[in-house]
């Protein structure tokens, strides 16, 4: 990678990281709190610091807790390769709360900057510089994109998820396999990349040869944590019955997408209170992001490599088998394919057009990063 484009990455990073700073320092002062719950550190610590202790809230108390105390009854949702890398850290610098949020924090943002590099250098494959770029921008402008610097796994897993494809194209198995197992073992979705390579394979006629053997060690990673929830708690699939306690959507069935939209159509919209804000756009958001990225995909059929599309088609479908949306807009973080498929349709539109797009991107983050920091339920 050439130092313009190592430049390019490091701008659009801390660009990114100001503004999601200056919308956290504006939401603390203009928002009010939406109560005193799922707050990062607990309300105690949030209101002395929300600045700092706003990163790590709903799931971000959940990972530290992890990291701190070891799993607990209940908190099986949370795959264990990010709190544990929280841990580790954490002994650098002492064993405190705040500790493990700095390091929470560090592990994100780092995860993300390596991420990008790796999102750009793989886009070079196949696209030109200018829409590698663009992909780039949209990735960091869409409105959940604040996760990424959260006490979250978004970052995380798609460093893992991209420098896999990376060395995938490079024909350097090993790595894939290694990255592919902390991959499935830091997110359910992770088990898709052996599927998807192998598919790859197949398709393209290739044997699996001796030195590709090694992408069966991807799926180690989720079986070794389901190994973990039997012997603890006498179920290898405590991660998916648990999901139901995080959502009155969620099912403890798998629930295919029609029902899923048919839920949302004509039982969750028609008995929204509008007059309430916060949910109101916190639900039009859901839906949105699955009608957006579902279209995505069905007009990407066979015009991005058929790797990219299965990953893509997978990332999305297995978030909803739990029965809703509620996370989605944060879960199509990770689906980097559609990302360079946006920018490549994007990328000759007119200068006014797509600085519309941007603007209507930004206000919808401001909103749901505002949100998010004070404590009202976004993804």
């Amino acid at each position: 990678m050439k130092k313009h484009d190592i430049w390019f990455v490091l701008k659009s990073f801390v660009i990114w990281r100001i503004a999601i700073t200056l919308i956290a320092v504006l939401a603390i002062r203009y928002l009010p709190l939406f109560s005193q719950n799922f707050f990062g550190g607990k309300y105690v610590n949030y209101i002395t610091n929300p600045l700092f202790w706003g990163w790590a809230n709903f799931d971000g108390e959940h990972y530290l807790s992890i990291a701190m105390f070891g799993y607990k009854n209940l908190q099986q949702f949370y795959f264990p390769v990010y709190p544990f890398l929280i841990k580790v850290f954490t002994y650098f610098i002492g064993i405190g709360l705040s500790s493990y949020l700095w390091i929470g924090i560090l592990i994100s943002n780092t995860s993300l900057f390596i991420a990008l590099l790796g999102f750009y250098k793989l886009a070079l494959f196949d696209y030109s510089e200018k829409i590698s770029k663009l992909a780039v921008i949209l990735l960091l402008l869409f409105p959940t994109s604040f996760y990424f610097g959260a006490v979250y796994t978004e970052s995380l897993f798609l460093c893992l998820t991209v420098w896999s494809f990376y060395f995938f194209r490079k024909q350097k198995y090993f790595w894939v396999a290694i990255l592919g197992m902390f991959a499935s073992a830091t997110r359910i979705v992770g088990i898709i990349l052996l599927p998807v390579f192998l598919f790859h394979l197949i398709l393209n006629k290739k044997p699996i040869k001796k030195e590709r053997l090694s992408l069966f060690l991807m799926p180690l990673g989720l079986f070794g944590f389901m190994y973990y929830t039997y012997v603890s708690w006498g179920g290898f699939l405590k991660f998916f019955q648990t999901a139901s306690i995080f959502g009155e959507q969620r099912s403890k069935t798998l629930i295919m997408l029609p029902q899923v939209f048919y839920r949302y159509f004509v039982k969750i919209l028609p008995n929204l209170s509008w007059g309430y804000f916060p949910v109101v756009f916190t639900t039009l958001l859901e839906i949105s992001v699955a009608v957006l990225f579902l279209y995505l995909i069905v007009i990407s059929f066979k015009k991005i490599r058929w790797d990219y599309w299965l990953f893509s088609v997978l990332g999305y479908l297995i978030p909803s088998l739990s029965g809703s949306f509620s996370s989605l807009p944060r879960y199509v973080l990770v689906l980097f394919p559609l990302f360079l498929f946006v920018s490549q349709k994007l990328i000759n539109t007119k200068k006014p057009l797509l600085i519309g797009i941007f603007v209507i991107l930004t206000i919808i983050a401001v909103i749901a990063q505002s949100f998010f920091i004070r404590g009202y339920f976004v993804s």
